[in-house]
Order: C-alpha cells, then structure tokens, then sequence
C-alpha cells in the first residue's frame, strides 16, 4: 500500500517508518503541497496537523492545507487521518468539513497506531 504522510517531527516519522518500512511504500513529506502531489497512487494520507500550519498557533494554515488538498486533482479522493497536535498546544481555532476527515488519532502516535491506521482503507 502506498502512504504518504504530511509530517515534520522526527519522533513521529521514525515510528511511521517502523511501521510501514517492510510491508508498505511509504513516502514522507515536509511540506504539504509536496504530499499532496506525492499522492498518485496512494491509498492513504496521513497528515500532522503541525506540519500544516503557517504559524505556530494559527489555524489558517491547516484552512489552506484543507482547501487545496479539497480542489486537488488526485488528492481530493485520498482518505485523509488526521494526527492531533499535543492536548496543551493552543490553536487560535478548529474548523473541519463534513467527510474530509476519514480518520483521527492523538498524539502519541506508535508504531502500533500507524500499523492500526493502515487497517482502516
């Protein structure tokens, strides 16, 4: 299966390597413009929502990431979990749209949350 996740936090890249590394293509991106055209192919996206804000705190980068990801050619069809920023990390708002979201998971996230992520496509 091919995965692309959206991510820039090294603990977090390492556990999904360990988890998809033998058996699935992973592909990781830092910017989430590149993840969305990485997904041809692809049977799942899973995005940190920190890797998609423009400012640390403000929710108009994820809005951004959410919009163009929604207008994306190839993108848009790819089922989308989404990984929570840490419970005390502030975020100025939340927004969300009915069914752009397949799945959500809180941090922590293991190698044993990702091998369970892959379950559900």
């Amino acid at each position: 299966m091919k995965i692309v996740f959206i991510c820039r936090e090294e603990d977090l890249i390492s556990e999904a390597k360990t988890a998809f590394e033998k058996t699935d293509n992973l592909v990781v991106c830092e910017q989430w413009s590149d993840g969305l055209n990485a997904c041809e192919g692809a049977e799942l996206l899973i995005v940190d929502l920190l890797a998609t804000l423009e400012q640390p705190h403000k929710i108009a980068g994820y809005e951004n990431f959410a919009l163009a990801k929604m207008a994306h050619p190839i993108a848009k069809d790819v089922p989308l979990v989404l990984i929570s920023p840490p419970e005390d990390y502030d975020l100025d708002s939340m927004v969300g749209w009915p069914g752009f979201v397949f799945g959500h998971v809180r941090r922590p996230v293991t190698w044993k949350i990702f091998r369970r992520i892959s379950t559900w496509v």
